[in-house]
């Protein structure tokens, strides 16, 4: 068994580590990706509005954005208003749009697709491993804090594999209480049973990852800027935490749940729009202040957009493409890629204009100097990273 997890506490933490060759230091980490997982499909007509397009209002006549209520960004497109507090980020060329992401023969699944873009895989191909640990896979990484990437959610399969060691925590104070709590299990005898001394070694590297967190965030310095979002802004502030005091990770994921919007969608997806904005300007100004932009890139990604056309409970239904966002200090702003037609549209469906590997891809490449296609055929780069 190439992976191996340990559970510490009441959900507290969890670490999976992996048996591999010894890690080469290196005088500078690679730059952290910020994961933001959207769950449940966030619909990509109403945050990036194509307000211009008369097609546009015959698919959702009572749930569409009012063309005042849209920020215009071109002469096509605009941002839902709810987004505003990312304008700064807009104006600051540091806020990119890639627009028609997608895959091809996508599934409707919510567990299936999330599963796909967890794994960078294509949709008739079932991967374990994710795509940020394919990434890595014939890459060495530093030895840093004794672990890779951190998770803030209950989702780790973006970066479960045996070529990363991952700490899945929900709860920083929880997460310190317990990993001091932890006793070391050098020098414990084993009896000569594999099982044992494995379960051992694994308790070991554990305890050696939990101190190196635990010392880096207690040392390191606090936010400058208060997240106000009970939930995803405290997923925020750990990761603002985790950047600040310069934990070598490469990646570090969060999430906001409550997109699966069958019903009264304006209303909800209104306010998880305005939380995801406010937080996220937020982490922007943080990192500002730290001088530690340049050295972060955020990603948004959801299993799926929604379908074009409203349906009759004021809602939308699973559908394919929609547009994501990255942001950084590193990132090219701006409108990428071109927005999914609405007269030529695929059992109901926008058609994506961007394969998400290649959005993976790009990033990988640009953020970690790891090169790796996903399988794409014909695989491109994106200009989005400096």
């Amino acid at each position: 068994m190439d992976r191996r997890c340990f559970l510490l506490g009441a959900g507290a933490v969890s670490v999976a580590l992996a048996s591999r060759a010894a890690f080469a230091d290196q005088a500078s980490p690679p730059r952290v990706m910020l994961l933001v997982e959207l769950k449940g499909g966030n619909d990509g007509m109403n945050t990036l509005v194509p307000y211009a397009d008369a097609a546009y209002r015959e698919l959702r006549p009572s749930i569409g954005v009012a063309r005042d209520k849209v920020i215009q960004l071109d002469e096509r497109v605009g941002l839902n208003q709810k987004l505003e507090p990312l304008m700064e980020s807009w104006k600051a060329r540091d806020f990119a749009i890639v627009q028609g992401v997608g895959y091809p023969y996508p599934n409707r699944s919510h567990f299936r697709s999330i599963e796909i873009w967890d794994t960078a895989s294509a949709s008739n191909q079932t991967l374990s491993e994710g795509w940020v640990a394919r990434a890595f896979k014939g890459s060495t990484l530093g030895k840093g804090a004794g672990v890779d990437s951190i998770v803030i959610d209950t989702n780790a399969l973006p970066v479960t594999g045996p070529e990363l060691r991952t700490i899945v925590m929900q709860d920083a104070e929880n997460f310190l209480r317990a990993a001091q709590g932890m006793k070391d299990t050098g020098g414990v005898p084993d009896g000569g049973n594999p099982a044992l001394r494995r379960l051992l070694g694994v308790r070991h590297e554990v305890n050696a990852a939990a101190a190196g967190l635990r010392e880096r965030l207690q040392d390191g310095p606090a936010p400058a800027y208060a997240y106000q979002d009970p939930v995803f802004g405290r997923q925020l502030d750990l990761a603002t935490r985790i950047v600040m005091a310069r934990v070598p990770v490469v990646a570090i994921k969060v999430a906001l749940g409550g997109f699966d919007t069958h019903a009264n969608q304006v209303p909800t997806q209104e306010r998880l729009l305005g939380v995801l904005a406010a937080e996220l300007a937020v982490l922007r100004r943080n990192l500002i202040a730290a001088d530690q932009w340049k050295n972060v890139t955020v990603l948004t990604y959801s299993e799926f957009g929604r379908r074009a056309r409203q349906n009759a409970s004021g809602g939308t239904d699973h559908g394919t493409a929609a547009p994501h966002f990255v942001m950084g200090g590193r990132v090219k702003g701006g409108l990428h890629a071109a927005y999914p037609s609405l007269a030529d549209l695929q059992d109901g469906d926008m058609r994506y204009s961007v394969d998400f590997r290649t959005v993976f891809s790009t990033l990988a490449q640009g953020s970690w100097g790891v090169r790796n296609d996903f399988g794409v055929r014909q695989p491109q780069r994106l200009d989005l990273l400096a």
